[in-house]
């Protein structure tokens, strides 16, 4: 099979699916209209499939003959609450929602490689499970859909995220790892419980605000000094809130931070620091702390012989647009859980579109993508799938 030709035929429908989930963006587990999207666009392909209205996703099943092996494609469908500031003639019409990480195009992508999938299903030796999973943004979509036992019959599963993710990559590249890829998205909060006095007389106070401030600096020593750093680690206080007057010491300050590790011994070190340190400096202090650590989705860790059979795939058809990652991306992605289960492979299409003179991050509210290199990451899915199920 010619998979470039037969991606070509399918290119008008993805653009069009994609860019109305674009303009109808939902959050979390609350998509009844892209789920109502999806099943209709799977029924109109012939392609058997099942929605979990309870937990928001769709399963779907491209089989070949039976006895082979099943491979799981995935794609996630959630936006963000985020007001979009593109000007693109199909920007959101939701107030307040956007699809600012590209998870309309990995929605409409896996439909389009379930078209070309389906019109060749007789040269398939085995299944294709097709995954559409809800609230990866919340890091906790996955784990629910494993909770479920939607991977129990799964051999190896692939995905792929499109945007501006890798530094090292140029537009047009797709972007492979053999092993560690994003990191961890755990989440902390700390309290800070001192005494509150006037402004006028700190010495009447344990001032809270000040501790919280030798804190934050002291949580970026365990990263500089405490930590190897030929491993990437990254902790970063994102939320301060204390006060309510110019003149009033308060009670208390609050912060929330994220925590970013690659391997799980890194996590267990950093979670145990983070409260050390912050304790330590509030006793110094005369205050006293409350600490809690919530860990989301573990490190994303290709399977190596998965990823290794992705990229020659990706080799044969874009021998100068594949590249080997060199550094891991800290940012985290809720696939890992997925591996945890099976083995399987994640990677990256570097496809974003400069909006105003500059191709923003992901989040961004100026965020966008270049449709023309869709096909690039839908045609590495068929040639994987085929392959892997002795089609090609």
């Amino acid at each position: 099979m010619d998979v470039k030709a037969e991606v070509a035929t399918v290119m008008d429908d993805v653009v069009s699916w994609r860019r109305h989930l674009h303009e109808r963006p939902e959050i979390g587990f609350d998509l009844k209209g892209t789920l109502a999207y999806v099943s209709a666009q799977l029924d109109a392909m012939g392609i058997p499939h099942e929605v979990n209205d309870e937990h928001s996703y769709v399963i779907g099943w491209i089989r070949g003959s039976e006895g082979g092996r099943t491979v799981a494609l995935r794609a996630d469908m959630d936006a963000l609450p985020v007001q979009e500031e593109t000007g693109l003639e199909f920007a959101s019409k939701v107030p307040g929602r956007m699809h600012a990480c590209g998870h309309d195009a990995h929605t409409a992508m896996l439909l389009g490689v379930a078209k070309v999938l389906e019109a060749h299903k007789g040269d398939i030796k085995g299944t294709v499970k097709l995954v559409f999973q809800p609230a990866e943004e919340l890091g906790t979509g996955s784990k629910v859909l494993c909770e479920d036992g939607v991977m129990s019959d799964v051999d190896e599963i692939a995905g792929l995220h499109v945007g501006n993710i890798s530094e090292e990559a140029k537009p047009g590249d797709l972007v492979f790892s053999l092993g560690p890829m994003m990191a961890t998205m755990d989440k902390f909060t700390l309290k800070v419980i001192g005494h509150g006095a006037h402004g006028s007389t700190p010495q009447a106070s344990v001032d809270p605000i000040t501790i919280a401030a030798y804190i934050v600096s002291g949580l970026q020593e365990v990263i500089s000094r405490e930590k190897d750093p030929r491993n990437p680690a990254v902790v970063s206080v994102g939320k301060i809130r204390g006060g309510s007057a110019f003149n009033i010491i308060p009670d208390t300050v609050e912060m929330e931070g994220t925590a970013r590790t690659l391997t799980n011994e890194d996590r267990d070190f950093i979670e145990r620091r983070i409260g050390e340190v912050a304790e330590g400096i509030a006793k110094a202090y005369r205050a006293d702390i409350e600490y809690k650590f919530f860990r989301q989705p573990p490190p994303v860790v290709n399977d190596r012989a998965v990823a290794e059979r992705l990229v020659a795939v990706s080799r044969e058809l874009y021998p100068d647009d594949t590249l080997i990652m060199t550094r891991p991306v800290m940012g985290g992605e809720d696939f890992a859980w997925y591996l945890q289960e099976k083995p399987g492979a994640f990677f990256l299409l570097s496809n974003p579109l400069p909006v105003d003179g500059r191709c923003w991050p992901q989040h961004s509210a100026h965020f966008a993508l270049d449709e023309g290199q869709f096909h690039k990451g839908i045609e590495v899915m068929v040639a994987f799938a085929l392959k892997e199920l002795g089609a090609a």
